[in-house]
């Protein structure tokens, strides 16, 4: 029986993006576009706009999208070490992202339809009121956008966990939905101020739904982006073949390794796992073999199982 500590051979699990302040500035960008959904939604309403109509609308599904990006954060630290999640909450905020994506495509969707339905059967407009009320609106995305933009530098320049590839550093799947979002309200918003501008000026009424169409286009592009940078993680999705081949590479460089399986994936936003299974006829102890990958640092959690050659003939040539 074993009386010593087991904690050398144990792995810890949390793989979670902790970001307490992308948390908080989510939560006071949620009040903020809260308060301008509901006023541009009856603005756009009233005054028969449907570029601010349609900005109303898409900020209705990113108070849900911020919502969801609250609750990530909390899950995720609630549960980061619940022995129930086999792997850790690391991909909870990546779902939200997924999940915000969906959103965003969503009222992409409804955008068209309306500005369609409003190109074909044109409404009154009164020009003033919507454009004071689109401005309050742009001046509200900018300004969450300033709050997300902080937290996610923030978050760059105090993450202390574990050794990443640069190009994953501490990526926040969550928050950077979460700003896109606003991204994508700003950018509505300033169509519908150019829209109302060129129906009041130059009498193009005909440019409220047509940007309306536009501004959708653009946040189905958006949406679809983070679709797929969110996905493949969710799906576990391999790391790419080169950084996959020169791990086998490196144990194969050792003696007379085969690898003869070999599994990474995505555990969270910025960690992998792996899985190996290698065969020979002079099987070392498994540190050997971990000492061999000590520069793939993007491997977090790394298990190896050692198979011996039972003759001669068992490895082929390579």
């Amino acid at each position: 029986m074993h009386i010593h500590t087991l904690e050398r051979w144990q792995h810890h699990h949390d793989f979670a993006v902790h970001n307490d302040r992308g948390e908080r500035n989510t939560y006071y960008v949620l009040l903020l576009t809260a308060v301008v959904m509901v006023i541009e939604i009856l603005a756009g309403t009233v005054y028969g706009s449907m570029a601010l109509l349609a900005d109303g609308w898409h900020m209705g599904t990113h108070v849900a999208a911020f919502l969801i990006a609250i609750l990530a954060y909390r899950y995720a630290a609630r549960h980061a070490h619940d022995p129930a999640h086999s792997f850790g909450t690391g991909k909870v905020n990546v779902l939200g992202g997924f999940a915000s994506a969906i959103a965003l495509g969503t009222v992409a969707l409804m955008m068209l339809i309306e500005s369609v339905q409003r190109l074909v059967d044109p409404q009154t407009i009164h020009f003033n009121e919507s454009i004071l009320v689109a401005l309050l609106g742009l001046a509200v995305n900018l300004a969450s956008a300033l709050l997300l933009k902080d937290a996610h530098h923030h978050h760059h320049g105090h993450d202390h966990g574990h050794h990443h590839d640069h190009d994953d550093h501490g990526h926040d799947h969550n928050l950077r939905a979460a700003y896109v979002h606003v991204i994508a309200d700003a950018m509505t918003s300033l169509l519908a101020i150019a829209a109302l501008l060129a129906g009041k000026l130059l009498g193009w009424h005909w440019l409220d739904p047509v940007m309306g169409m536009v501004g959708a286009i653009i946040i189905a592009v958006w949406a679809y982006g983070l679709l797929r940078e969110s996905a493949p993680i969710l799906i576990d999705a391999s790391i790419e073949a080169p950084y996959r081949e020169a791990i086998r590479a490196a144990i194969e460089a050792d003696a007379d390794n085969r690898v003869a399986d070999i599994h990474v994936w995505r555990i969270g936003a910025n960690h992998y796992a792996a899985i190996l299974s290698l065969v020979t006829h002079e099987p070392r102890p498994v540190e050997h073999y971990k000492r061999l990958l000590a520069d793939f640092d993007r491997i977090a959690h790394l298990t190896i199982e050692v198979n011996a050659c039972a003759g001669p003939s068992c490895l082929t040539q390579r």
